[in-house]
């Protein structure tokens, strides 16, 4: 079968004529749908005969094939091609039988790309030369003319080996974004017994088994990241990637670069080709935080990735397939940045299928109280501080505070009370709040009972999007008494 093989190869190649060829190679070949894919295959040889034989040999396997009649090619294909295996001749225009040049164009694509499958041809092979290529950094090494499936299988353990090399550099990459993601972070949880934080366990319960993209909004410092990690923790994407950017510390030109990633000399600090968190976060979730930050240009670029399931590294052409799971979060509001033409509703179409609502500290009630004992009991250990607890004057005061910084300023203030503070208890002249004269006139000016009622229904109307039944759920009372406050509200 091989003497046939190579018959039909050398009969054909001379005299061109392809449809004669794919006729004779029909009997010999399996059906494409049957073959083994070798992805992306380029060809060096200054033997014209040889590449027609080889791309007519090679096409019903490879996803695509390119040819070079000199190696002076190779570093444009490189670029732009980005093969996946490398067919490389040894000898060239300066002399038969050396290799030299094969050698030195071996050296220059290992320059560009250390992860390239590059296997020799020659037809003047020896043992010494075959040891000098492998060392010098070749995969493999073909004698010619070849046999059909010795060359094929020399391909095919070519790709595998490529696709090995791929898949551990995405594992690196993907454990030096978890490992900066998780150095030097403290312990993060999630406290809460109040009515409204209940509903938010009771909806992220019902996501438990879900791939939905899901929206977190919430003010600064309320534990949106935390509400995050706790949905990917209890996802089925449990134990694959989970990779953050924070795209409120990240500049806008730099945010490309950071999601879908770059090659090597994309631009010029790119000393090296590196995986975007999209690609790392492939098989696994993506949290991109405070998303209102994202300009409309980005918004746009994040967009069409989304929809196509694609990304492309900044400097190359290919296009690499994702498969992550969205969870975005903003303190903003997202729906008048909307009305107002700064953020795409075709995006928070894609963004919010699940929309969680996170309460600020100041409507958690008893929360404040529960979260506070958490941190202190933290601190005192972490200071080896004997604190047992708070007095009940310290109690009312961290009651009474509206905690602006929500969940963030509550830990930092307790943090500090335990530092400073003496004895076992912590007492209301531990905590210092400094409220700014803007705010404490706003809260003078809305001390008017039936304001303050007014604005708690607003409020509940509009976090519940007009639902009668879930605003009533959010304020205590039954769907009746609401009906009665929003006729002589006149709302």
């Amino acid at each position: 079968m091989h003497t046939q093989h190579m018959n039909i190869i050398l009969i054909f190649a001379h005299t061109r004529d392809v449809g004669l060829y794919r006729s004779c190679l029909h009997c010999l070949h399996k059906k494409k749908t049957d073959m083994e894919q070798f992805g992306k295959i380029l060809i060096v040889d200054d033997n014209e005969d040889v590449l027609f034989a080889l791309n007519l040999l090679l096409e019903p396997y490879a996803e695509k094939i390119k040819v070079a009649v000199t190696p002076d090619r190779i570093e444009h294909f490189m670029t732009t091609f980005r093969p996946d295996i490398i067919l490389l001749d040894m000898n060239f225009s300066r002399d038969a039988i050396s290799g030299q040049e094969g050698f030195d164009s071996l050296k220059q694509i290992l320059s560009i790309d250390p992860q390239a499958v590059v296997i020799f041809m020659t037809a003047y092979a020896d043992t010494d030369k075959a040891v000098r290529a492998i060392k010098a950094g070749a995969t493999d090494f073909i004698p010619k003319p070849w046999e059909k499936e010795k060359l094929l299988a020399t391909l095919s353990s070519g790709m595998k080996l490529r696709r090995s090399r791929t898949e551990i550099n995405l594992l690196k990459e993907q454990v030096e974004v978890l490992s900066n993601a998780t150095a030097g972070g403290s312990e993060k949880v999630i406290i809460g017994d109040s009515l409204v934080m209940q509903q938010v366990f009771s909806t992220m319960e019902k996501l438990r088994d879900t791939d939905a993209n899901i929206l977190i909004l919430g003010e600064n410092g309320t534990g949106k990241d935390v509400i995050a990690r706790l949905l990917y923790r209890n996802s089925p994407r449990y134990g694959k990637p989970f990779v953050t950017i924070d795209l409120g510390s990240i500049p806008e030109q730099l945010f490309e670069s950071e999601l879908f990633g770059y090659e090597k000399g994309a631009f010029t600090d790119a000393r090296k080709a590196k995986a975007g968190r999209m690609e790392v976060a492939t098989g696994g979730t993506l949290f991109l935080d405070e998303i209102g930050n994202l300009s409309l240009p980005m918004q746009a670029k994040l967009l069409t990735a989304i929809e196509k399931r694609c990304i492309s590294r900044l400097g190359s052409t290919q296009a690499t397939p994702i498969d992550v799971r969205l969870i975005c979060a903003t303190n903003a509001d997202i729906r008048r940045l909307v009305d107002e033409g700064d953020f795409r509703q075709d995006l928070l179409y894609r963004i919010n299928t699940i929309e969680l609502h996170i309460p600020p500290l100041r409507e958690r009630g008893n929360d404040i109280l529960l979260l506070a004992e958490h941190f202190l009991q933290r601190y005192a250990r972490k200071y080896q501080k004997e604190m047992r607890g708070l007095t009940r004057e310290a109690k009312n005061k961290l009651l009474k505070y509206a905690w602006p910084g929500n969940v963030r300023e509550l830990q930092h203030t307790m943090e500090r009370a335990v530092i400073l503070g003496d004895g076992s208890l912590l007492r209301p002249e531990n905590f210092m709040f400094q409220a700014s004269a803007s705010r404490q006139k706003k809260e003078e000016e809305v001390l008017n009972l039936e304001q303050l009622e007014r604005q708690a229904v607003e409020r509940a109307m509009r976090l519940s999007e007009g639902n009668v039944t879930r605003a009533a759920e959010y304020l205590g009372i039954t769907r009746f008494a609401l009906y009665r406050k929003l006729e002589k509200l006149g709302l």
